[in-house]
């Protein structure tokens, strides 16, 4: 496990050039998203970014654990869209699952479990 002060891709990267996103990974751009979303036929909506924007966000803060816990980032998207439906609103605007689907736009690697059909993912 790396922590941000020992990791060097951290202490010489680049200053980000996407203030929407600043916590996207390294070598991932908006046009990646677009890409993708096309050859998934899924149009791209100012929620779908703010899903991004919010996985994202929730690896940066977590990135000195050894595993992504797909249940607390599970919730935390719940959470997030609440006033909205949370996860069930999630699913409309991703139908591939909210977790493996978006974190595959968002440039992250999902969790390990997330592509499993008991839990809920349709990817």
């Amino acid at each position: 496990m790396l922590h941000a002060s020992n990791d060097i891709n951290r202490l010489i990267r680049e200053p980000v050039s996407d203030p929407d996103f600043p916590d996207a990974p390294l070598d991932w751009t908006r046009e990646d998203a677009v890409r993708t979303s096309q050859q998934e036929d899924l149009e791209l909506t100012p929620d779908h970014w703010e899903t991004l924007r919010a996985l994202q966000h929730y690896y940066a803060h977590h990135a000195d654990d050894a595993v992504i816990n797909l249940r607390e980032l599970h919730d935390a998207l719940d959470e997030h869209f609440h006033a909205k439906g949370g996860l069930r609103y999630l699913y409309t605007l991703f139908p591939g699952g909210p977790i493996v689907q978006s974190c595959r736009l968002a440039g992250l690697k999902a969790p390990a479990i997330a592509s499993d059909r008991s839990f809920g993912s349709v990817a």
